[in-house]
């Protein structure tokens, strides 16, 4: 496939698209969110009226998850969890470009715990993955937070990342399913787990749904099914919550961490190794049988035929992403940084 014109460079990185990318976003009338915590940015990717893909950046340090609710986001960083607000009314537009300006109107400060994936909860505050405790937590208006559920082999919260709980799926407004690397209960227990025994794990009832996993990421609930990323294998797969049986769906060449469903397409992010190998993984062995190198982007996948049809490569600085959401309805967003002459020079009036 030939590559799409690279946009600018910014931090000594270059950044490419499939020749198709620019024709799904417009097909899919969607624009994308996605976070690099390597680099602690959050990167908002649309088109611009010409039809070129639009990547604007901005600094949040340690930016991990990242979930859209409505026409607002929620970005975890270093210490603080962020709400972004469109500020825009509608019909309007920025600098005759972008349909949405996202603005940091709140950052609430946890401290360092280590937030991995953002959910809402039915009453439409956020729920996140609170990985350093081994728990789901939610905002305190006086403590750095408030626990809200923790596996049953996890003992007690203790800053101590015993398992690597870090991801989260939401169903109606309640969290369903989370994942962990292992099912330890000492610290960073979960480091010597890494090729094996990683679970899923229903919310409601603590059920192992299975635990047969390399070191998997992001479950998701779309269309009745259970997704999720087999991460230490590279694969895209779907799981029966009830048998725990799992189908592979597609093979990235990347560690894959961040999985948003939409219309039929899963969009996956993808880094490289920080050590030049994925050293213990079954993933390092499949791109050395395929002849490879591992990646760091974003990949479209066809959910009806497990292909990547479409991507963002990443390659310079930025080796490492990690979550991704889709923005509905909005064809080419941009936000404002915490700590920039714009976000102290604009102004709105509600």
């Amino acid at each position: 496939m030939t590559n799409a014109p690279t946009p600018p460079q910014k931090n000594g990185t270059s950044i490419t698209v499939s020749r198709g990318f620019a024709t799904w976003l417009d097909a899919q009338k969607v624009s994308l969110a996605f976070t690099s915590y390597q680099t602690g940015q959050l990167f908002l990717v649309g088109l611009l009226p010409n039809g070129t893909v639009s990547f604007n950046q901005q600094n949040f340090v340690r930016a991990m998850g990242v979930c859209r609710d409505g026409d607002r986001l929620w970005v975890g960083s270093l210490f603080q969890l962020w709400r972004l607000e469109n500020m825009l009314r509608p019909g309007e537009n920025a600098n005759g470009s972008f349909d949405a300006v996202l603005v940091p109107r709140e950052g609430r400060t946890t401290g360092d715990i280590d937030i991995h994936e953002i959910g809402i909860l039915a009453d439409g505050q956020p729920i996140f993955v609170n990985t350093k405790h081994s728990c789901l937590a939610t905002l305190d208006p006086v403590h750095s937070f408030r626990p809200y559920w923790r596996p049953p082999f996890i003992s007690k919260l203790a800053a101590e990342d015993r398992c690597h709980l870090n991801g989260l799926a939401m169903v109606d407004g309640k969290p369903a399913y989370v994942t962990a690397v292992s099912q330890t209960d000492v610290l960073s227990g979960w480091r010597a787990r890494r090729e094996a025994g990683g679970v899923i794990i229903e919310v409601e009832t603590g059920r192992i749904v299975t635990d047969q996993l390399s070191m998997p990421h992001s479950p998701r609930v779309a269309n009745g099914k259970l997704y999720a990323l087999d991460s230490g294998r590279g694969q895209l797969i779907s799981v029966d919550p009830e048998t725990g049986a799992k189908e592979d769906i597609a093979f990235c060449p990347g560690f894959l961490r961040g999985l948003a469903i939409h219309n039929g397409f899963a969009i996956v992010t993808a880094s490289k190794p920080r050590d030049g190998s994925f050293k213990e993984l079954e993933l390092q062995r499949e791109i050395t049988r395929r002849d490879g190198e591992p990646w760091c982007g974003v990949f479209v996948i066809d959910l009806r035929t497990g292909d990547i049809v479409d991507w963002i490569r990443l390659d310079g600085e930025i080796a490492e992403l990690f979550d991704v959401a889709v923005l509905p309805g909005r064809r080419c967003p941009m936000s404002l940084g915490v700590d920039t002459v714009e976000v102290r020079n604009t102004i709105t009036i509600g």
